[in-house]
């Protein structure tokens, strides 16, 4: 490591160490406050790009994992902090967003794949079921689905084609070009979250974990920063009276039925 890369990662370690920094992991994490603390400095450390950002921002995304109780050890693909035109971005992989639906309890299935060339995709357009069948014939994939069904038996499914999620992606994935983004390094994986969190932020039972998840996902805001620039835009701001969830117009849809009392939530990876 360089002169000035130490330089930075000291810089860094005396960011994590003021009072408000500390204080914000230790609620989150309690005992755990320590390893958290100290996977931020090997990411920080270990990425000579996350460098030229504002160390006060990385610490910031990483702050978003912690309040989500997610590691940020890239192998471990639950959440990422990268940069991106030397601004850090906090993403939250596949294995992640699949964590929080655990947590709440609600989900008694929740899948979410590759389709491939040969596999047909049939929609019923008055269910809004999707049937998939048919031999795969090849290796390349045309597409991807989620699906989930409640404890209460309220079940939903969505399709997307691999040119829609690129182009999802695109639009609203301000990571989705980095070179050092889990698009580039898991494109399957992230396109299956992108599917998964449009059906889980439509139709499923939204924790305010999850709230805060869909909002803050690859966006390198928080959810009052989103809500504070809807309103200056002179947009409505859109809330799911159900969830609290923020809501783009072209998102506004009944939420599945949520009468079941809540089980016992699912342990936290820490």
């Amino acid at each position: 490591m360089s002169g000035t890369s130490i330089a930075k990662v000291d810089d860094f370690k005396e960011i994590l160490n003021t009072g408000s920094v500390r204080a914000q992991i230790k609620n989150s994490l309690k005992e755990n406050a320590g390893a958290f603390m100290s996977s931020m400095i090997d990411l920080y450390s270990g990425d000579p790009l996350l460098q030229n950002c504002d160390p006060q921002a990385v610490a910031m995304e990483c702050l978003k994992a912690a309040s989500l109780h997610l590691p940020i050890v890239k192998s471990l693909g639950f959440a990422y902090v990268v940069p991106y035109k030397n601004k850090p971005t906090f993403i939250i992989g596949y294995k992640g967003l699949i964590q929080l639906a655990q947590r709440s309890g609600q989900y008694r299935t929740i899948n979410a794949g590759n389709v491939y060339e040969g596999e047909i995709v049939g929609v019923d357009k008055l269910s809004g079921m999707i049937d998939i069948s048919g031999e795969r014939t090849g290796d390349e994939v045309v597409g991807y689905f989620a699906y989930f069904k409640l404890l209460n038996g309220f079940e939903k499914l969505l399709y997307m084609t691999k040119a829609e999620v690129e182009a999802y992606a695109e639009k609203y994935s301000p990571s989705y070009n980095s070179n050092y983004s889990p698009w580039k390094t898991e494109f399957d994986k992230m396109a299956q979250k992108t599917v998964l969190r449009k059906l889980i932020g439509t139709y499923g039972v939204m924790t305010p974990d999850m709230q805060t998840a869909v909002v803050t996902d690859d966006t390198g805001v928080t959810p009052q920063q989103e809500i504070e620039r809807k309103a200056n835009r002179g947009g409505v701001v859109d809330i799911n009276p159900d969830t609290g969830e923020v809501l783009n117009a072209d998102d506004l849809s009944p939420a599945g039925p949520t009468d079941e009392p809540d089980p016992q939530p699912k342990k936290r990876p820490f």
